[in-house]
């Protein structure tokens, strides 16, 4: 590939496109409410918010100096992140808060691209950061489902007009700022019929002496939030 088919490129990815119409961005947050909410649609979708959960505690590992030995997905949609370093430490509770917060945190920086009007670029950061996941999973089930969902941005991104990039980019967005907020309070339910005793809070209760249920509040507070400035983004309010 010469230099100017890698311009050309580079400005794809990085150009601006037109915003959609606010029917289609209603649409899109319609279709996401649909596979969120009712519990045999959120069976399956919901693998997709382990895959952001999941490599949320990843990335955060990697950022804070520790080693990512491998990432599980399970067809159950729980997971696993093994990562080694210090038991104890800031690197150790921000990897451990990062499962949580990463679907709706994920959800606020694509409405944020969206709302630049830079639908191919966040359909490009989206796949970059599943490739580079696929290589740190350690199960057949969990490479399956990271390819799959990077196949779709990929093919999206690649094959597809403005109309459907933006249907498509739009409804994953909603999606993981809807996503995000569902598992936090199935977690507290969880907890409060004396399950889940080994979560993400009480982890993160262990590592700072900090109740439990003042994680639980952080994790609400964060996906809420990010919900309602994502969503604000996204219908350009």
């Amino acid at each position: 590939m010469n230099s100017t088919s890698l311009g050309a490129l580079w400005d794809r990815i990085t150009g601006t496109q037109p915003p959609p119409d606010v029917w289609l961005v209603v649409v899109a947050a319609t279709a996401a409410l649909a596979v969120t909410g009712p519990h045999v649609l959120w069976r399956i979708s919901r693998n997709a918010v382990t895959i952001a959960h999941e490599g949320g505690h990843g990335l955060v590992a990697l950022l804070t100096g520790r080693r990512l030995d491998g990432i599980r997905l399970h067809s159950d949609t729980s997971g696993l992140t093994v990562s080694r370093g210090r038991p104890t430490g800031l690197g150790m509770i921000l990897t451990a808060a990062a499962g949580y917060t990463a679907p709706s945190l994920l959800g606020l920086g694509g409405a944020w691209l969206l709302a630049a009007h830079r639908v191919t670029l966040l359909l490009w950061v989206a796949t970059a950061l599943l490739v580079a996941m696929l290589v740190m999973i350690r199960n057949a089930y969990g490479a399956l489902t990271v390819v799959v969902t990077g196949a779709a941005f990929l093919l999206v991104s690649w094959l597809t007009g403005p109309d459907v990039q933006s249907a498509f980019a739009y409804s994953a967005v909603w999606f993981l700022l809807l996503g995000g907020v569902r598992p936090v309070f199935e977690l507290q339910a969880k907890r409060r019929h004396g399950g889940a005793p080994d979560s993400d809070v009480d982890q993160l209760s262990r590592l700072t002496h900090v109740p439990a249920a003042l994680w639980l509040f952080l994790f609400h507070a964060v996906s809420l939030c990010s919900l309602i400035g994502g969503g604000r983004w996204l219908l350009g309010l």
